[in-house]
């Protein structure tokens, strides 16, 4: 684990919130349209591990180069604690520890995620949007973004995905509006 890692989730998460907070409206989308994200999330089923398949590349995650997995684990309050982990270059894990919450008490798929200190947690500029903009309906295969468009990724139960089904939710990804020309597939060892 490396503090510089955390420090730049931290800042990233900061950063994101604030791109994101409500100052980029749908004149920011392509072709002026909303990003839609799906109606509901049941977030109990969303818990445990979701392996990266291929983001959108972005500075916070410049040193991660595979094995990129998150595991969502849902806490007594509600909450969610996200456990972010990566190899780098030299195959050293990377870590950074958040949580998240749905912005709409239990009934949203848009959440809000931060890797700032939980004592920042009432500062509305260290929560990110984390928008589950697709899901199948087995829970396998997932699409996250922001309302800007400018992250993505495409999250996985398994380290490798049906390459129909890949294929399937890119075009659904480009409906909704995605540049997908700088997509990255993420390495996964197994």
């Amino acid at each position: 684990m490396k503090t510089s890692f955390l420090a730049a989730l931290a800042l990233s998460s900061c950063l994101g919130a604030y791109a994101t907070s409500g100052t980029a409206g749908p004149s920011s989308a392509p072709e002026g349209r909303p990003l839609v994200s799906i109606v509901a999330l049941d977030v109990p089923r969303y818990m445990g591990g979701w392996y990266e398949i291929a983001k959108l590349p972005n500075w916070f995650q410049r040193n991660c180069v595979r094995d990129t997995k998150a595991v969502y684990r849902l806490l007594p309050d509600g909450q969610v604690e996200v456990d972010n982990r990566c190899r780098d270059k030299d195959g050293k894990t990377q870590q950074a520890i958040g949580a998240a919450r749905q912005s709409d008490a239990g009934k949203s798929s848009e959440l809000e995620v931060r890797f700032a200190p939980a004592w920042l947690s009432f500062v509305p500029m260290v929560w990110a949007n984390y928008w589950v903009v697709h899901i199948d309906s087995q829970y396998q295969l997932v699409a996250v973004s922001e309302p800007t468009r400018k992250y993505l990724w495409i999250l996985s139960r398994t380290p490798q995905v049906d390459e129909k089904a890949y294929e399937a939710l890119l075009v659904r990804l480009r409906d909704q509006g995605f540049d997908l020309a700088k997509l990255a597939r993420t390495p996964q060892s197994s």
